[in-house]
């Protein structure tokens, strides 16, 4: 049996006494002697230190020492506090490394389990089924129900079979904070009221879809929820005034409410949350139809932090609803608003609109069918902050209107104009030149021709050379891309050609909408189209023609590798060495700067069932002469062939009228010049610029320029003679490579 250490109070009277404790035999280790020691004293030093907390000083020898099992004898790791073994657990993704974290031992389970537990992942039925079991047990291990505070039971395979005796043992997680129930159709007032009539710590709650919740949930809402912020009850067509207007009185601090479609909410319920609730930043009362404009006006005045207003198909507002707005007042916060199909809006509001709320990123005017040109020309102010504009259907907009918005929106990133039918190829060429454009919707813009894919295939192929500090290039040219999305569908004029230029010049398409465009009713590009939904009708399947993510790629492949399609790749504008292999960088690069969750854009499906829904007989016999001209094209190379401008179909051959100062004309070729030209911003014109190859175009002489006030351009770039004018450029000759340039061709602005 090991003796003990001898304590403090021995070894202290052991030496004021000059010798030995008395219970303990003489030795040289023990000694107090002044004595040199001794070789065996050396190899039995005193370098093993107690670790006691009544004494600091080292235990005499080994043979003293006592190993024990206490909480302090632990390893390093053991002794981290818990806060960074939180923190540490916190960075693991996996649920399955949570668990067996929990399983190292006690210390560790008890600070990995909140976290296992913060957010239960409910993603199918059996895991929602083992949840509450574990929640129903009557003696667990750990208070688990205290520790769930986000659940969601959204999850497509899980909420059809959620209903209200699925959710009872849910019941008891009393700290929730955020609960999602969206299209849990089968779940009732019952259900939900036992879930949220205790939680007190409730911050937001989406029971959108839920078609059976009426004022018995949103009266329980309001009484014991308190602190709630965020609330959406889309679809909720039960709902009605007083419960709404009770959780308004009840529920100051709301930030966030989504009423979409409840179709009984009135005025005096908007005005409620007007009146009571200052900080809200975002209110969607979508299809909200009895809404009128007094609650709008209220909103807007007295809510200064308002960042996000949706009004799409609150059919009752009018231009009072802005007009009425304090004067000398500006909503500096204001970045979304939609007006979707707000259809007695005029030019008046969208002035009064712009005047208010200087820094919108996001308007929406789409089917605003009463302004003109005069709304666009206010919206033009926005300047840089403008990023999305939908004018879908505004059909009173002109070439005009988009030359001002171009010109002074260049941060524009989405931009619709579907249905914008007195829209030419000028404008589609000028915004063309957006650096920063990655959406463009031209659903039925039924006069561009070829010219307008282009020139959006000339911008987004932009050579550029990286530079150091003193102007030097320090790497091969390369090209920028940002275009990723482009929707033609009924552009009834584009031909091959253009479309197998773009998809060549924009490596990061992800979304191509050909419906409808007579030049792609092949049945060899079905294979590549996504398939037609399911309610269209025969002829809507017919004409569908949508390419997306793989299919791209897939597209872009077939016709590059075809022999039947090698015409319509030849002549290419812009050869280099370096572009090779931009053919073939995959069509789904990753964009710096995200607006996704800012973009709101009509599903293809919506785009073809409205152009569908517009076309006449008018229409219709064009597309008939188009397709008997386009039958002829493959015995010319995949183009069509050479026609006087009276032989052709009224609107297949618009008339483009190009003014201002002439673009200079292509240098003669020099074969020993193989560096093209960086076309350089006019931000930016004091780079250094290379010089290019120009590339010779077939049939165009280049020390003569056009002296013609206009020019009849044809869909595939061809200049068609117009009588009564003077014209010196040969006909036939080439126009796309000088009228459709971007007058700013190249590097994107600098950044403000």
């Amino acid at each position: 049996m090991e003796r003990p250490a001898p304590s403090l109070d021995i070894i202290a009277a052991s030496q004021a006494a000059g010798g030995a404790p008395a219970d303990q035999p003489e030795d040289s280790r023990s000694s107090s002697s002044t004595n040199s020691p001794a070789p065996a004293d050396i190899e039995e030093s005193d370098f093993y230190h107690g670790n006691d907390s009544e004494s600091s000083i080292g235990v005499p020898n080994i043979e003293d020492m006592q190993v024990t099992d206490d909480e302090w004898c632990v390893s390093g790791v053991g002794a981290l506090p818990s806060e960074i073994l939180i923190s540490i657990f916190a960075k693991l993704s996996s649920t399955g490394d949570l668990f067996h974290c929990m399983l190292v031992s006690k210390r560790w389970a008890k600070n990995a389990v909140d976290l296992l537990w913060h957010r239960p992942a409910c993603t199918t039925w059996r895991n929602h089924t083992n949840i509450c079991k574990t929640l129903a047990l009557d003696h667990p291990f750990f208070a688990y129900h205290t520790f769930v505070k986000r659940l969601n039971l959204a999850a497509s395979a899980l909420a059809d079979r959620i209903n209200d005796g699925s959710v009872a043992p849910l019941a008891k997680c009393q700290r929730i904070e955020r609960l999602t129930l969206t299209n849990c159709r089968n779940l009732t007032d019952s259900g939900l009221v036992p879930l949220v009539q205790n939680s007190n710590h409730l911050l937001a709650l989406d029971i959108s879809g839920d078609d059976n919740i009426s004022d018995v949930s949103i009266r329980t809402i309001a009484q014991s929820c308190k602190r709630l912020q965020g609330l959406n009850i889309s679809g909720c067509r039960l709902v009605t005034n007083e419960s709404m207007i009770m959780l308004a009185e009840n529920c100051k601090f709301i930030k966030r409410l989504k009423l979409n479609e409840c179709a009984q909410l009135q005025d005096n319920a908007v005005m409620a949350f007007a009146e009571n609730c200052p900080n809200i930043l975002e209110i969607d009362l979508h299809q909200c139809n009895l809404i009128q404009n007094e609650p709008i006006t209220a909103l807007m005045a007295q809510g200064q932090a308002l960042r996000e207003l949706r009004l799409a198909g609150c059919e009752l507002i009018d231009d009072s609803a802005f007009l009425s707005l304090p004067a000398n007042k500006t909503y500096e916060h204001l970045r979304i608003l939609d007006l979707t199909s707000c259809a007695r809006l005029t030019d008046s509001a969208v002035q009064k609109i712009i005047d208010v709320a200087p820094r919108l990123r996001n308007l929406v005017l789409a089917k605003c069918r009463n302004i003109t040109d005069i709304a666009v020309h206010a919206i033009s102010k926005l300047g840089k902050n403008l990023h999305y504009l939908h004018l879908g259907h505004c059909g009173n907009i002109t070439d005009d209107a988009v030359k001002k918005l171009v010109a002074q929106c260049n941060r524009i990133r989405y931009i619709d104009l579907g249905c914008c039918t007195l829209l030419t190829d000028d404008s589609v060429m000028r915004l063309a030149t957006l650096p920063k454009l990655k959406r463009i919707g031209l659903v039925k813009c039924s006069n561009i021709t070829d010219h307008s894919v282009f020139a959006l295939a000339r911008a987004n192929h932009r050579p550029r050379n990286r530079r150091d500090q003193h102007g030097n290039v320090i790497r091969d040219e390369y090209y920028t891309s940002s275009l990723e999305r482009v929707h033609l569908s009924y552009c009834t004029h584009l031909t091959l050609k253009s479309i197998i230029r773009l998809l060549n010049y924009c490596p990061r398409l992800t979304h191509l909408s050909l419906t409808g465009v007579t030049a792609f009713l092949r049945e060899e590009f079905n294979e590549f189209c996504r398939p037609p939904p399911a309610e269209f009708t025969e002829h809507q399947r017919g004409v569908f023609c949508v390419f997306s993510g793989n299919g791209v790629t897939r597209l872009r492949e077939y016709v590059n590798s075809s022999p039947e399609y090698e015409s319509l790749r030849a002549n290419l504008r812009y050869q280099s060495t370096s572009y090779g292999p931009r053919l073939t960088a995959p069509s789904n690069l990753a964009v710096d700067g995200s607006y996704g969750d800012d973009e709101i854009e009509g599903t293809e499906e919506e785009e073809a069932f409205e152009a569908m829904d517009n076309e006449g007989p008018d229409q219709a016999q064009a597309q008939a002469q188009f397709a008997q001209a386009f039958a002829n094209m493959t015995q010319h190379g995949g183009v069509f062939a050479h026609h006087n401008a009276a032989s052709l179909p009224a609107g297949i051959l618009p008339t483009v009228q190009h003014t201002g100062i002439p673009p200079p004309p292509l240098g003669p070729y020099s074969a020993s010049a193989n560096t093209p030209t960086v076309y350089t911003h006019p931000q930016t014109q004091s780079a250094s610029i290379s010089r290019q190859t120009p590339v010779i175009v077939a049939g165009y002489n280049p020390t003569v320029q056009s002296t013609a006030s206009f020019a009849t351009v044809s869909p595939l770039g061809m200049n068609a003679a117009t009588p009564g004018s003077s014209q010196t450029t040969p006909q036939g000759a080439s126009t796309a490579s000088t009228s459709a340039r971007p007058p700013h061709y190249g590097e994107h602005p600098p950044s403000a």
